[in-house]
């Protein structure tokens, strides 16, 4: 399809185009190489399909110098002047197809394409935070990137907080199993005999078995859990920093090319309002050095015309520029909120694991009681004190005479 330049009846941001250009097409023949195409919409729209005998690959834009359309680097159509002067242009708010946000060029509402999403369905970071947002307060605004740094700042802070987490449990399991340690060894109630006595002892046991359990707990916390989370992405915050200066330097570019282009307006608005003063005194009174002074007047009302549309091609290029770095950095910050969060989800789930280990460790370590606590016997343990203790089975008989 052929280049978009301009649609009757919608002119894009002044002075990028005027409505004058609309009217001059038609109320006479298209100069050579120019046609006219009809929108989905039905409106018109003019385009200059060669240049040199060449196809023109794109026409972002294009301006009315001197009363004439003309694309710097292209053959000058020979219009008449138009009537409609390009100051208008520049001022009448009827005229503007963009928005312009904090430097950057949105659509207008009103004539705004269907936009496709980048990444439909997925709610991905690329597409939904172009905008620059108002702090609560309103007095100053954030890049809609610096609210996704500060979501990863945050996270990254979040998982320094569940190794802090992590470490308090550790801690607490090395004190429980130095506590249970200790009171296996305790002697109280060392001097119980038989089957109970037996039973006693292995309980005493088992605590001991159960703080080796929870001490090889507590190491596999630090070694599987903390460490990792501890040490996943070390770099991460300097690689936010660069990220940040990196999109801040290319909107801080944006910024300036903008700047840059507002400043070719005035100079073209001024250009164009001294040509049509000196037209309006030459046809009040004709003479060679007003048509001289008509002469330098449009050539530098063309040469602002063309130092205007190098510096919205300039802006445009740093705003596409802005626009690829924006995609690539948050797909890629994207995959690292991604991969964090799966990466704390595996870690977190080898924590519970760990912890059900444990417990089945825990339950083997009491099993031998349990089996030595079924088997304790009254009966069995009195048989056994008695046979070691015992003093004698004859019974006392009475006293004959």
């Amino acid at each position: 399809s052929p280049p978009r330049l301009c649609l009757s009846g919608e002119a894009p941001p002044p002075p990028l185009f005027a409505s004058s250009l609309a009217e001059d097409f038609l109320n006479g023949p298209l100069p050579p190489g120019w046609q006219s195409y009809m929108s989905p919409q039905g409106r018109k729209y003019y385009v200059n399909a060669y240049t040199n005998g060449k196809p023109v690959a794109s026409v972002h834009l294009s301006l009315t110098v001197n009363g004439y359309h003309h694309i710097p680097g292209t053959p000058t159509p020979h219009l008449e002047p138009a009537h409609m002067s390009l100051r208008k242009a520049i001022t009448d708010p009827q005229v503007s197809a963009e928005d312009l946000i904090n430097c950057v060029t949105f659509p207008h509402p009103d004539v705004m394409p269907e936009q496709q999403l980048l990444k439909p369905s997925e709610w991905s970071y690329c597409d939904y935070f172009w905008a620059d947002k108002k702090d609560p307060q309103g007095n100053s605004t954030v890049s809609g990137f610096e609210i996704l740094l500060q979501k990863q700042i945050k996270g990254k802070q979040m998982q320094k907080e569940m190794a802090e987490f992590v470490r308090e449990r550790i801690k607490i399991e090395e004190e429980y199993a130095k506590n249970l340690s200790k009171l296996s060894q305790n002697s109280l109630a060392a001097q119980e005999e038989g089957t109970l006595g037996e039973a006693w002892v292995q309980l005493k046991k088992s605590l001991a078995d159960e703080a080796e359990v929870h001490l090889k707990f507590s190491s596999k916390l630090q070694s599987e859990v903390e460490k990792p989370l501890l040490n996943f992405r070390e770099n991460f915050k300097k690689d936010m920093k660069k990220y940040d200066h990196h999109i801040a330097d290319l909107r801080k570019q944006l910024a300036s090319r903008y700047a840059a282009v507002e400043k070719a307006r005035k100079a073209l608005t001024e250009r164009q309002r001294d040509l049509e003063m000196k037209t309006q005194q030459l046809e009040i009174k004709l003479s060679n050095k007003k048509e001289e002074e008509i002469k330098k007047a449009r050539r530098k009302s063309t040469q602002a015309g063309d130092e205007l549309m190098r510096c919205v091609d300039l802006y445009n290029q740093a705003q596409s520029k802005w626009f690829e770095e924006m995609v690539t950095t948050s797909l890629e910050i994207e995959r690292l909120e991604v991969e964090r969060v799966e990466m704390i989800q595996q870690h977190l789930c080898q924590y519970t694991q760990l912890r059900h280990e444990t417990d089945m460790f825990n339950q083997s370590t009491v099993e031998p009681v349990d089996q030595l606590l079924r088997k304790v016997e009254p009966a069995k343990d009195r048989e056994l004190w008695v046979k070691e203790h015992k003093t004698g089975d004859i019974r006392p008989v009475d006293m004959e005479i």
